[in-house]
């Protein structure tokens, strides 16, 4: 198998099959995930028109995986604020703050591997033990300030009342974003417990 250096091509046919050049084999939405996780670059491209549809299958790539149950990784809050930005003014800059917000998430997670990694070593008896929620706590913390400091640069309000309104409500919500997410922490290292015993 010849591998070229640019990204492998996806076709995709009428009858919604995806055809991968690279491999010459007939692909799905969950091998094309797949990939994504494992970092292979692709394009998919519409067989008959020739245009990039890469957009449209990566959307509905997230949307099955939504719909997986306990598999989703979108809250309810972010669908409907992300849903009120399109036709927003904010519309043009949201793209970009998601991409660099995701871009520092990534490297945030290396690092909490590493220091993970070197707290526990390779003893398998440490690694089951109570995850570290303190420094899950301060991610979504620190990834829901960075949010909201983004948000109210480019906010059309004041500094008056409906701002601050505003604010107190954010708050709240990434108050609770930190609560679902303990809970469930709490329920994964339940399961994890009660199949170690």
């Amino acid at each position: 198998m010849a591998k070229n250096s640019g990204p492998v091509t996806i076709k995709k046919y009428a009858n919604r099959r995806l055809y991968n050049t690279g491999t010459s084999t007939y692909v799905t939405l969950d091998d094309l995930a797949v990939m994504v996780k494992k970092g292979d670059d692709f394009v998919v491209l519409d067989a008959k028109s020739g245009d990039d549809i890469t957009h449209s299958v990566l959307t509905q790539i997230i949307f099955e995986q939504e719909s997986k149950t306990g598999n989703t990784l979108l809250p309810v809050s972010f669908l409907r604020q992300l849903i009120s930005y399109y036709g927003d003014q904010l519309q043009m800059v949201v793209p970009s703050y998601l991409e660099h917000s995701m871009a520092a998430l990534t490297e945030q997670q290396e690092q909490m591997r590493a220091q993970l990694t070197k707290a526990v070593g390779d003893n398998p008896m440490a690694r089951n033990m109570q995850l570290p929620i303190q420094l899950v706590e301060d991610q979504v913390r620190r990834n829901t300030e960075m949010f909201q400091k983004a948000m109210q640069m480019f906010s059309p309000f004041p500094l008056g009342h409906s701002a601050k309104t505003e604010d107190t409500d954010k708050t709240k919500g990434g108050a609770n974003d930190i609560d679902d997410l303990k809970a469930e922490l709490k329920a994964l290292q339940d399961k994890i417990n009660s199949i170690d015993s």
